[in-house]
């Protein structure tokens, strides 16, 4: 079979899968052990001892003869046990694994393996880089090659295993922060754990990456390539002829020499580019480490995120459904609109503009809509989605006499306002259970003050609360002195505990407190 007609994947798809894979198992695990040929009864014997279940003759032969079709094995004639002619003429074959089949199984390995990698951070990986690269800085001038190219392939074994493992970890971080696969009451049992794990990686790269990046940079360029040099012309040495033509001339030591090299250089650019990088692009370490904290964070986020699903947080949908069953429950209209202002806020209104001709007169905002005058609104917007009409703008709305209303209705708020400051910031004790009735000013000040010397406790050692207006404006003293106050207002009557209070205004230009009336 040509290696263009094989078919080494074929035997994944087919019906009896499991037993095509052990019986390539069983070859793979022979040829470790320098087994290359295998005779039908020899498979079936293996399948019998490692599968714990009875696997015919018959069975094995037809798998056998289904993975020689597919390339995955190669059938030889097997004639070392023929003794009659009977024998000779018997189809009897010895079995070994194909170059298409072999590869194929290398494949399936690697594939398995990094399905079931979970990753680590390696922080010894980067203390045996470290060692090394010091061990090729204190070599003497004249190395011996053994050592120099026993060192660079540790330091390349190193830096792969590094950089694979840290990669299927990260990965494998990212799906458990996403929440993608993750089993919610293991992370959260194993969540500080992690968190501790990745603070003392990137504590361990931050040492560790500036040490192995100075002696890379200390490391001369021209020591370097000497080097590498040797690591290729040990393993050039080694290097299996061509299997060409008879009458081809052997290639010259010096091509496989460069082959290599270029290889070890690339490996070494490698190193370089992990631990130092360059300008354009940052070095690989720093991605790591910058991702190994922002993970940290990214975990918290989790954490909260689990717990407010365990609280079973509801969502807007939930409440609105809620709200729909409290409105399916109510006994009458009168009940539907008080839940309605209750759950919106939301109070008649009139329009702000209306279209030229069409103001509407002034109407209360308390007025329904059923009793209040009608208002023409056009239909332009449902038909252009626009308000305005296209043309010129409309002409600026005189609203000066508003702005006069405003300002005189503030002014009006600022003087009752300062003549309740002056009722109450007198700047001598009261008792709360001596004021005189006061109106709603005096009275909205008075709870403000009262409210402010409250909150500011607890009292100082002499049982006095001391505090100041959110304004600075005024300074509050209050004192307990036992019994009931009653302060009379316009609109009823305030009872609480009673007090002695001093109001002091600290921007009164020092004139004598007018009294109490």
């Amino acid at each position: 079979m040509t290696p263009s007609s094989a078919r080494p994947f074929a035997h994944l798809d087919a019906p009896l899968a499991e037993l095509y894979r052990r019986v390539m198992r069983t070859f793979v695990e022979n040829k470790r052990r320098f087994l290359v040929h295998l005779r039908p009864e020899d498979v079936a014997d293996a399948l019998r001892r490692d599968g714990g279940s009875e696997t015919d003759q018959e069975t094995v032969d037809k798998a056998l003869t289904s993975l020689a079709d597919w390339g995955n094995l190669r059938a030889d004639p097997d004639t070392g046990r023929v003794t009659t002619v009977e024998d000779f003429y018997r189809a009897r074959y010895l079995y070994q694994l194909s170059r298409e089949g072999e590869a194929a199984e290398k494949a399936l390995e690697v594939y398995e393996e990094e399905i079931g990698r979970r990753g680590e951070l390696q922080a010894v990986a980067l203390e045996d880089i470290r060692v090394r690269l010091r061990a090729l800085t204190e070599l003497p001038e004249n190395p011996d090659p053994a050592i120099v190219h026993n060192l660079l392939l540790e330091l390349a074994n190193r830096l792969d295993s590094l950089a694979a493992n840290a990669s299927a970890f990260m990965s494998g971080l990212q799906r458990t922060i996403d929440l993608h696969d993750v089993d919610e009451a293991a992370f959260l049992a194993y969540k500080d754990r992690l968190i501790t794990y990745l603070e003392r990686f990137v504590s361990e790269l931050v040492v560790k990456q500036h040490d192995i990046a100075t002696t890379l940079r200390a490391l001369p360029p021209e020591r370097t390539a000497r080097l590498l040099a040797l690591a290729a012309e040990r393993e050039a040495a080694d290097a299996v002829p061509d299997a060409g033509a008879a009458t081809a001339q052997p290639a010259p030591l010096g091509a496989a020499v460069s082959e290599r090299l270029a290889s070890w250089e690339a490996r070494w650019s490698g190193l370089w580019s992990w631990f130092v990088g360059g300008r354009a692009h940052p070095c690989q370490a720093d991605l790591l480490r910058t991702r190994a904290r922002k993970a940290i964070p990214d975990l918290l986020t989790v954490v909260s995120v689990l717990q407010e699903r365990r609280a079973g947080r509801s969502d807007r949908s939930a409440d609105f459904r809620t709200l729909a069953r409290w409105f399916a429950q109510v006994p009458g209209d009168d009940e539907a609109h008080r839940l309605w202002r209750a759950a919106f806020g939301l109070s008649t209104s009139r329009h702000l503009t209306a279209e030229a001709g069409t103001a509407p007169a002034d109407v209360p905002a308390a007025t329904s809509w059923l009793d209040a005058p009608r208002v023409e609104v056009s239909a332009r917007l449902r038909s252009t989605g626009r308000y305005t009409r296209r043309g010129a703008p409309r002409k600026v709305h005189d609203r000066s006499a508003e702005k006069e209303r405003l300002a005189r209705e503030i002014a009006a708020e600022r003087e009752q306002t300062e003549l309740a400051r002056k009722r109450l910031a007198t700047g001598r004790a009261t008792r709360l259970s001596d004021l005189a009735a006061l109106d709603r000013e005096e009275f909205a000040l008075f709870l403000r003050l009262l409210g402010d010397a409250l909150a500011a406790g607890p009292p100082g050692p002499d049982g006095v609360v001391r505090t100041r207006t959110s304004d600075g404006a005024l300074s509050v003293e209050l004192r307990p002195v036992g019994g009931v106050a009653v302060v009379e207002v316009e609109d009823g009557v305030l009872r609480g505990p009673d007090h002695e209070i001093t109001v002091t205004d600290l921007q009164s230009d020092g004139s004598a407190p007018e009294t109490d009336r």
